[in-house]
């Protein structure tokens, strides 16, 4: 479902439509668009295999599904892409995780085939998009900045989640689906980023979700915030935070067995124990 913003509040607060048939705006000096495309075609999944050098991928991979943020004036580009989140998962190769004896069946293509799960069949990535600096002459930018290389240092900041709870109103927001995997009817593993866009700044979290049924959960969750300052260079938080527990773990704490309880990852976050957590700041040098 389409978010309808208000054009009155929309008005008051600066944002311009980027037009051209984008979807986005331009607001305080940032140009923040979403791309929703369909899934690959199978000559794509046949070209990305080749790059990626395997011969799985996810069921849905919506390859030119994209979600942009730039600012303007100094080139700052951060965005988020299938592709690149499958690099990460290669490059990572977990083990893969247990499925219970009773549903590997449901892996095999054909009723003979042999089910060797030898790779990480639940396309968990590490990915937290990517930041770079495009020099746009047009806008005025500094050429110098262009060569700049952005980084993510570890920080003592926070994100200020209480102050993004407040009910101030949404001027843009949107979801995009970058891939989706129903484990052969095993479970889930889907990576998503949403935006949302407010007068004060802007605010977005990209999510992977897995839940291998009875087996496991795991949430990575990557938060990034950008509050709007004229005159300033912008400042990114960046926190990443990977949540994970077994089945048989929540159970033993007298949480529901049953993995039809577990179809909101939002819910039932805070039930899952940390692995690890961090928060950044964005750095150019």
């Amino acid at each position: 479902m389409e978010y309808e913003s208000d054009e009155r509040e929309l008005k008051a607060a600066g944002a311009v439509a980027l037009g051209g048939g984008r979807l986005g705006f331009l607001i305080r000096g940032w140009e923040i668009e979403t791309r929703k495309r369909s899934i690959l075609t199978s000559s794509l999944v046949q070209e990305w295999e080749e790059k990626l050098k395997t011969s799985h991928l996810p069921e849905m991979v919506f390859g030119e599904s994209t979600l942009v943020l730039k600012h303007v004036s100094s080139g700052i580009k951060i965005h988020f892409n299938a592709f690149n989140a499958l690099c990460g998962w290669k490059q990572e190769a977990l083990p893969p995780v247990e499925v219970p004896a009773a549903a590997k069946w449901k892996f095999r293509c054909n009723p003979t085939d042999q089910v060797i799960l030898d790779y990480d069949y639940t396309f968990t990535t590490p990915y937290c998009g990517a930041a770079t600096v495009e020099n746009n002459p047009e806008s005025g930018g500094d050429p110098a900045k262009s060569s700049c290389n952005p980084r993510w240092e570890d920080c003592q900041e926070q994100i200020n989640i209480a102050a993004l709870a407040a009910k101030e109103p949404i001027l843009f927001y949107d979801e995009v689906i970058l891939y989706e995997d129903e484990l052969a009817d095993n479970g889930v593993s889907l990576l998503t980023v949403k935006v949302r866009v407010m007068a004060s700044g802007w605010f977005l979290l990209l999510r992977f979700w897995l839940r291998v049924d009875g087996v496991l959960m795991r949430l990575r969750d990557t938060r990034m915030h950008c509050t709007f300052k004229e005159g300033m260079e912008p400042v990114i938080l960046r926190e990443i935070c990977w949540r994970e527990a077994t089945f048989k773990a929540l159970s033993s704490k007298g949480y529901p067995a049953d993995s039809a309880a577990y179809n909101d990852p939002g819910v039932i976050s805070e039930r899952l124990p940390i692995v690890t957590r961090k928060t950044q700041k964005l750095i150019f040098t």
